[in-house]
């Protein structure tokens, strides 16, 4: 007997359907990329807020305390006159100003959140949390990432996360402004005196989801150009023993440039935090066998 085919001719095989973004980042957004597991990108968020609200503390203690000093001497600048010392016009403004934000309050727990706030990407696999100053998401991600490595930090702190990757900044998806934020965002780590005299080993990594406004090599040559200025300073490309990274993440109309360490491929394994612990966990096993004693 014949088998049934499907009108489509292709039995029973399917394709995995992957939506298309609905998101949309704007132009000068910093922050952090995070990877996971699909159809798991709440639960990926709910856990690095967690983890970066606590690591926002310890790193940028300090700079908080200033940033709240600060507001409260704006506050005390700022504060209302008395009712004698207003017009009628002035009171009615004031009475308003205060019902309004009365209706409104913001308080300083808000305020430090919205250093740190997830923009739904509408992406699968994918979430990103936008950061502001004092976070400089290479430092933060990279201080993370040192305490994650840690051998004596056995402790996974999440269970949907896998990759994360810093965004210093962004623009929108043109060759012209490529060029102007990669001059801003490479400068320091390429263009010191000290880079100059050296020169360093590079490469570069573009990763594109939605993306299909710029070939990818175009972004690779022209971001090789800046870093090299026509000869005038020594680096040169290296696929595999860089010195440093630079990390392009294109998404639908947003380009955004990191710069990481040559040690991000092996010893911070791609910035991915499955593969840091599956490595503790392998070297563990390893440990625990070597130590066994043998039977006579």
């Amino acid at each position: 007997m014949s088998t049934k085919r499907s009108s489509d001719g292709k039995g029973d095989q399917k394709k995995k359907k992957f939506k298309v973004a609905s998101g949309f980042l704007d132009p000068g957004t910093s922050g952090i990329y995070a990877t996971c597991t699909r159809r798991k990108e709440r639960q990926a968020a709910q856990e690095l807020g967690l983890l970066f609200e606590e690591k926002l503390q310890e790193i940028y203690g300090d700079k908080l305390k200033e940033l709240e000093n600060d507001d409260n001497i704006d506050e005390n600048v700022n504060e209302p006159k008395t009712t004698e010392e207003l017009s009628i016009e002035e009171q009615i403004q004031q009475e308003l100003s205060e019902i309004k934000t009365a209706s409104n309050p913001i308080s300083k727990e808000q305020k430090k959140k919205e250093l740190l706030h997830f923009v739904d990407l509408d992406c699968e696999c994918v979430v990103f949390c936008k950061t502001r100053r004092p976070i400089v998401p290479e430092e933060f991600v990279k201080k993370i990432m040192d305490e994650l490595i840690d051998p004596q930090n056995s402790i996974k702190r999440t269970r949907y996360v896998q990759k994360l990757t810093p965004v210093t900044n962004s623009c929108s998806a043109s060759m012209e402004q490529i060029l102007k934020l990669a001059e801003k965002v490479l400068s320091p780590h390429f263009h010191s005196t000290e880079s100059e005299k050296e020169g360093y080993k590079f490469a570069v990594e573009v990763t594109r989801r939605n993306f299909n406004t710029i070939p990818k090599m175009d972004i690779i040559n022209n971001l090789v150009s800046v870093v090299c200025e026509n000869g005038k300073y020594k680096h040169k490309v290296d696929l595999k023993n860089y010195d440093k990274l630079i990390l392009v993440e294109c998404f639908k109309n947003n380009v955004g440039i990191s710069v990481v360490n040559g040690d991000y491929n092996k010893s911070y394994k791609r910035y991915n935090v499955q593969q840091i612990f599956e490595a503790k966990l392998n070297q563990k096993d390893t440990e625990a066998i070597t130590a066994k004693p043998k039977k006579p």
